[in-house]
């Protein structure tokens, strides 16, 4: 990775002010600090230089006092599972009986012990990089490790009590992770809250899960909390780390005070903490995107997540640092269990770099990031993969002549080649001579030179995304996995794919379909070890989810192949079943609307309880860089689609408003396509409507992960639903 890339700073001052104090003498002090206290736990470094940045190399002798506190059996003690401890409990304190059997028999083991073991492996690697005034600044996992263990003294200092909850309300950082990492040393539980999420979205879950002290970065964060303060009992502190209050307030505390509080807690006493802890209790609570009704909390215990972080990463063919060290970019919200698992802890189980973008990444600064940082392996949801194919569409459409007919021949070639020998590595002169002369320099300005794992999940991905990216011979990887498995239960790796599968079961895992139709399609029900412990304080919701032989009903319907890839179909909830009674799945209609109108941004079909089905649909158009709200603007893939159908329009209101006579007979067509293709009748789309606006997460219809909120869309839009069968009755 380049040493010294200039572009505008990623961090503010405070943050510099913070890691300067840490050492006041600047960057040879904080080697000298982390030294004393790696000293003080009886770990013998070798300082390679004196940049804050350098790490320390741990020494393979017999380590003392942090690293007993993991030793073999104390493990052994703790895996033991308690005849009256059940499968679930919603309680925050509550153990859960682990599901250790013949097919996952790993002895398990607690965060704590997970980070030791890295920091005897990886201890002089560069663990976190972020950007400080410009320039790339890199943490090594001896200087992460004493951040967490200060954290943790902060926290307890502050009053964190025991199966409480510490809030992160910001946005990926350093600062996130060494909070995370030290709530849980602390014995506390790490809840993430959306960025984006309301004052009222901020209370709910700050009580719910008995927030003793928040985390947040920013003043604008900060205020939502000072909003609701008097409504959270359990709450004791604030601490911010990207900016500094407007003025001193009462238990309001910047990083690097609250830090310095630390020091008035003993290690001796830290460690008493750490060496209570137990695989089987909470130290992750992770938040459902409330699509149906207030968020549920998802009780992950320690093994859940060291036992995910190891085997399910596994299972994608991620790397130890000792083969290859990981270099990921973390952007997608912590707060959500596939960033959690991808960026935090599997970062950990295997020395990766984990390097954070801006705050500006999804509004168009993400490819710069790439570009400076060539990350080894990329996990998107489908809407950021699909924002990188309308990019390249974009720039392809602006260039000249004979680029654009190049890379349309290149892309042409490989994906043909891709489609018809997905599993040869013996290529075709002609598909090298594709790659070396055009797509590893489209690659290359992406950011994806190195990258040899491109993952997806948290919705599905249309099959014109996927191709496109076959076309630059990008793989596409998918995950399949809900907060409650801890994220990945099913995985595609290099060595394990399929297209359009969400690859096999992890090793250790298991799956089941039940009440399977004649196609062999049924509910997906899971168990293994990342199956998680319960909703707090949800019994009921808990018990819908998990049966009496421990097995998730995960409310997702899909079909197994003869190899074990599972195919996911949809959701049971949104099933539509007409009034005529035939069962609708929506999602391959809606599939098959947008892969046949590329003009086509989002398509909802509507037809639960109704006479015929009908469809909402939006355009494709540019996000307004500041906020990522839809603007008025049509890409360009939308304006090549309205000029092949014989129309000039550039804008949505252009068509939408004068209802372009060209461009909505096009659509009708494509939509007569699509019902000529149906298995029957009552699978035809009678009716549709173009919306004004594409949907977004500031309009509701989209959650934080940009997944659709289908009830959010009904309501939103319920008089234009209407108007659809008030024609009928007429």
């Amino acid at each position: 990775m380049p040493e010294a890339l200039l572009l505008r700073s990623a961090s503010s001052t405070l943050r510099t002010m913070f890691l300067n104090r840490l050492a006041p003498g600047g960057p040879e002090c904080v080697c000298k600090l982390n030294l004393n206290l790696l000293y003080q736990q009886g770990v013998r470094t070798n300082v390679r230089s004196s940049s804050l940045t350098d790490g320390h190399t741990l020494s393979k002798e017999p380590l003392s006092h942090a690293l007993k506190l993991s030793s073999p059996a104390k493990v052994k003690d703790a895996q033991l599972n308690s005849p009256e401890e059940a499968l679930w409990t919603t309680r925050a304190d509550g153990r859960v009986h682990l599901r250790i059997d013949p097919s996952c028999p790993q002895t398990p083991y607690t965060v704590h012990r997970m980070f030791c073991e890295a920091l005897d492996k990886y201890g002089d690697l560069s663990a976190l990089g972020f950007k400080r005034q410009g320039m790339w600044e890199h943490i090594s996992y001896n200087q992460y490790y004493l951040l967490a263990r200060k954290a943790a003294k902060g926290f307890l200092k502050l009053g964190l009590e025991r199966a409480h909850s510490v809030a992160i309300l910001g946005f990926n950082s350093p600062e996130w992770f060494f909070s995370a990492v030290g709530t849980v040393f602390a014995g506390g539980i790490v809840t993430g809250i959306y960025t984006t999420s309301s004052p009222e979205a901020c209370r709910y879950i700050a009580h719910d899960c008995r927030a003793n002290i928040i985390v947040v970065d920013t003043q604008k964060q900060l205020e939502k909390i000072l909003k609701i303060w008097k409504n959270l009992p359990h709450l004791k502190a604030v601490v911010i780390f990207q900016e500094s209050p407007p003025t001193k307030m009462a238990n309001v505390y910047t990083m690097e005070e609250f830090m310095d509080l630390g020091n008035e807690v003993t290690e001796e006493a830290l460690d008493t903490v750490i060496n209570a802890q137990q695989p089987n209790q909470c130290c992750v609570l992770v938040y459902t995107s409330g699509t149906t009704g207030n968020p549920k909390g998802v009780m992950l215990s320690q093994d859940n997540i060291t036992w995910t972080a190891h085997y399910g990463s596994q299972a994608g063919d991620i790397q130890p640092a000792e083969v290859q060290q990981e270099v990921v970019v973390s952007y997608l919200p912590l707060s959500h269990i596939a960033a959690q698992i991808y960026d935090l802890w599997t970062g950990i189980q295997w020395g990766a770099q984990v390097c954070f973008a801006e705050t500006d990444a999804l509004k168009g600064s993400l490819v710069n990031t790439l570009r400076e940082v060539e990350p080894t392996s990329h996990m998107g949801v489908p809407r950021v993969w699909e924002k990188i194919m309308e990019r390249i569409q974009e720039v392809a459409a602006q260039s000249g002549f004979i680029r654009r007919k190049m890379l349309l021949w290149a892309m042409s070639v490989t994906l043909e080649q891709n489609l018809t020998c997905p599993s040869s590595d013996l290529k075709p002169f002609t598909t090298r001579l594709a790659d070396y002369l055009v797509l590893a320099k489209v690659r290359q300005a992406l950011g994806f030179a190195k990258c040899q794992k491109n993952f997806y999940g948290g919705a599905p991905m249309t099959a014109e995304t996927q191709h496109f990216f076959l076309g630059l011979n990008i793989r596409l990887y998918a995950g399949y996995g809900l907060s409650e498995t801890s994220g990945p239960h099913f995985m595609s790796s290099p060595y394990n794919y399929r297209l359009y599968s969400s690859g096999k079961v992890v090793p250790g895992c298991r799956v089941k379909l039940v009440n399977e139709d004649a196609e062999g399609i049924g509910e997906i029900c899971l168990w293994g070890r990342t199956i998680f412990m319960g909703y707090l304080n949800m019994e009921d919701k808990t018990c819908e989810a998990i049966d009496a032989d421990g097995w998730l009903h995960t409310g997702d319907s899909g079909h197994l192949d003869a190899d074990g890839f599972l195919y996911i179909t949809g959701r049971l909830k949104e099933l539509i079943i007409t009034a005529g009674g035939e069962n609708v799945p929506p999602v391959p209609i809606e599939e098959a609307v947008k892969t046949e109108l590329p003009i086509i941004s989002n398509a909802v079909l509507i037809g639960d309880q109704r006479k015929f089905l009908s469809m909402l649909l939006t355009l494709k158009c540019t996000l307004d860089p500041d906020t990522s709200d839809p603007t008025d603007n049509l890409t360009e893939q939308a304006v090549e689609f309205c000029q092949r159908v014989g129309s000039k329009a550039a804008t949505v209101s252009e068509v939408v408003g004068k209802k372009d006579e060209a461009v909505y007979q096009a659509i009708e067509e494509g939509i007569q396509r699509v019902n000529m293709n149906a298995a029957a009748r009552p699978y035809h789309i009678q009716k549709w409507a173009v919306l004004e606006r594409d949907f977004s997460i500031s309009g509701g219809e989209l959650g934080p992960t940009m997944k659709l909120k289908r009830l959010t869309v009904l309501e939103k839009y319920k008089d234009i639903i209407d108007s659809f069968y008030q024609e009928q009755k007429k």
